[in-house]
């Protein structure tokens, strides 16, 4: 593929870009550049350098790449393409194609994705590779500086695995060896996904290596750990993961108020990624937030309004309305501050104390823990001002979860997409909401440009 299979220097150009704008934007983590000019030879001599190679990952994650807040992340782009937002631009834009589920393998946001996502994932391997063989980072040091770079490996292609299906895993920079790499069924990517987390949490700190959480600790891998054992259906696992987070109360505390869990502060969040420049908030506000309607690109759709319970109070203070007098649109107003405030107050968010409790209860229900299952599925409930849940069997208990999990993290990162395909509902909710749906589009299709370069990708992904 031709983006991973770059020579070494092609990240290192790209680091010394990263690092001046490291430079001037809010500070990150507490560590102070050199002034000495980055070489190809000593990006890794020392701790500082290679920490801010590593943040330069993270900012990358924030501006453009995959889980961005911008119009070209999923949380917008799944959104459109499943059943959470309207499309009401005008022809052409690149929302269009994914509402009306007609994208197709010369997609240039698909490209995009594709080689932005696995340019971070070779940008990780060489972070992995330069520290490992550092002569200049104390052993100590080296730990929490792979184990991040391994969590960021497994992060990014849990994503891409979902997206596309069978895909490389990619663990080196030798262009010789990516130019020719082979797709994995995802019962592998899984066991590859969970193999690099179960050895990013042995090297990863309990603390944050940070004064903010916005680069990842050991409860950042076993949050992921907790999804992807999920996702496989290994239910126990996901449970003992999700409990290991929720008890670690000397970090993480329910937050009560429902207006402040999006705040950059908040003791729910386990991780986040700060804005690039200080006074800036989130891309999520400014994506999503509209003043007028029609609405220029994307509104929440009427099936996602209809979801909430009358006396729901994410309805009322997580969603914002907009009205002409005549007819009124919806948008998600989760993060609410689209402008620069002087001082941040907002961080986007990736993982969140939320999604764990509703991992939890939807393994306990797998496992026959009925009463647990609905402790946890309460507990969000009770936040919103809403009672206990009616669900007493397992397969009330399932569309519940599968329900709340719509209100809670609706246009987060594509949680309702992935939730419609491991449930197994997808075809049956988007056929009756999705004018172009059709079965093949659980998936994405592979680049076209990519299958060209390496027909070890082939074969394409059914229906294109």
């Amino acid at each position: 593929m031709k983006n991973i299979a770059k020579r070494r220097i092609v990240f290192l150009i790209a680091t010394v870009i990263g690092l001046i704008m490291f430079i001037s934007c809010e500070s990150f983590v507490d560590i102070e550049i050199p002034n000495s000019q980055l070489t190809a030879e000593n990006v890794f001599k020392d701790r500082a350098t290679a920490q801010a190679a590593l943040v330069n990952n993270y900012m990358k994650m924030q501006s453009n790449v995959l889980v961005t807040g911008n119009f070209n992340g999923i949380s917008n782009l799944l959104g459109n393409y499943a059943d959470e937002l309207n499309y009401y631009g005008i022809d052409g834009q690149r929302e269009e194609a994914f509402y009306k589920n007609v994208v197709l393998p010369t997609n240039s946001t698909i490209s995009e994705i594709w080689n932005n996502t696995y340019n971070l994932i070779y940008a990780s391997n060489a972070i992995i590779e330069g520290v490992t063989v550092s002569t200049g980072i104390l052993p100590n040091e080296k730990g929490q500086l792979i184990g991040e770079a391994l969590f960021l490996r497994a992060y990014l292609h849990f994503y891409l695995v979902n997206l596309f299906g069978n895909i490389p895993y990619v663990t080196t920079t030798d262009f010789r060896l990516n130019s020719t790499i082979v797709k994995k069924a995802p019962a592998e990517l899984y066991s590859l996904i969970i193999e690099d987390l179960e050895n990013a949490k042995l090297l990863m700190p309990d603390e944050y290596p940070s004064d903010e959480r916005v680069r990842p600790n050991k409860s950042v891998a076993k949050a992921l750990l907790a999804r992807v054992n999920l996702y496989t259906e290994n239910w126990g696992a996901a449970e003992a993961e999700a409990n290991s987070i929720i008890n670690n109360t000397s970090l993480y505390e329910w937050v009560d108020d429902i207006d402040k869990v999006f705040l950059k502060d908040s003791p729910g969040t386990i991780w986040q990624l700060i804005p690039q420049f200080s006074g800036n908030n989130t891309f999520e506000a400014q994506s999503f937030i509209f003043l007028t309607g029609p609405p220029p690109v994307s509104g929440l759709n009427n099936s996602l309004i209809e979801s909430f319970e009358p006396e729901d109070l994410r309805r009322d203070h997580w969603v914002g309305t907009v009205s002409d007098g005549l007819d009124r649109w919806y948008f998600a107003n989760k993060y609410k501050e689209n402008n620069n405030t002087g001082s941040s107050r907002e961080y986007s968010i990736l993982f969140r104390l939320e999604e764990i409790y509703l991992i939890r209860a939807e393994a306990r229900t797998h496992l026959g823990n009925i009463s647990g299952a609905q402790e946890d599925l309460n507990k969000i409930r009770h936040r919103a001002g809403l009672s206990d849940t009616p669900a007493v069997t397992q397969p009330e208990l399932l569309q519940a979860i599968l329900k709340e999990r719509q209100v809670e993290l609706f246009t987060e990162l594509g949680h309702r997409w992935f939730d419609l395909k491991r449930f197994g509902v997808i075809n049956e909710v988007l056929q009756t909401r999705k004018t172009g749906w059709n079965s093949t589009d659980v998936l994405w299709p592979l680049p076209q440009s990519e299958l060209l370069l390496n027909q070890n990708l082939l074969p394409q992904n059914p229906g294109y």
